[in-house]
């Protein structure tokens, strides 16, 4: 159950944020046309989860081999050649991770130092943009298994 939950950590937080999100969203648009009453503070904490959601589901992406990737010129070339490309564009992403992670972090401290809070419901400012480190180690773990994965499948 503990392999499952840590496997799939990226889902399960991703769809309760979704929910919660949609929930907000619903009743938002219930109070607004029924009691002619609009809660402002729906939108923002939608754009704060959905920062959450986007950064979750990328870390999901690299667990799946599924990101984005442009294989026009890769195709093209040898297969002496794919896997120094290959070795390459993933450290590229660990190197881009690891400097999220370290300026995300650098962030939350400043966040948390200068007690920052959202405009309209006033909830600590780093709740939110902690996603960038936390979903960061969560991406470079991916990266490292996969990496680990396909250089021992040869799929590359």
């Amino acid at each position: 159950m503990l392999k499952y939950l840590l496997f799939h950590f990226e889902e399960i937080l991703g769809a309760l944020l979704l929910a919660i999100m949609v929930t907000i969203d619903f009743l938002n648009v219930l109070t607004r046309y029924f009691f002619k009453y609009s809660m402002a503070f729906t939108e923002e904490l939608t754009v704060y989860l959905f920062v959450w959601v986007i950064l979750l589901g990328t870390s999901m992406a690299f667990r799946e081999g599924t990101h984005m990737a442009v294989t026009v010129f890769y195709s093209k070339i040898s297969k002496g050649l794919r896997k120094p490309l290959f070795l390459l564009a993933n450290i590229l992403s660990a190197i881009f991770f690891i400097a999220l992670f370290y300026f995300g972090s650098i962030e939350v401290i400043e966040e948390i130092q200068m007690n920052a809070k959202t405009e309209a419901i006033e909830l600590p400012v780093w709740l939110f943009t902690g996603a960038m480190p936390v979903v960061s180690v969560c991406i470079l773990l991916r990266i490292f298994f996969r990496l680990k994965k396909d250089l021992r499948d040869a799929n590359y």
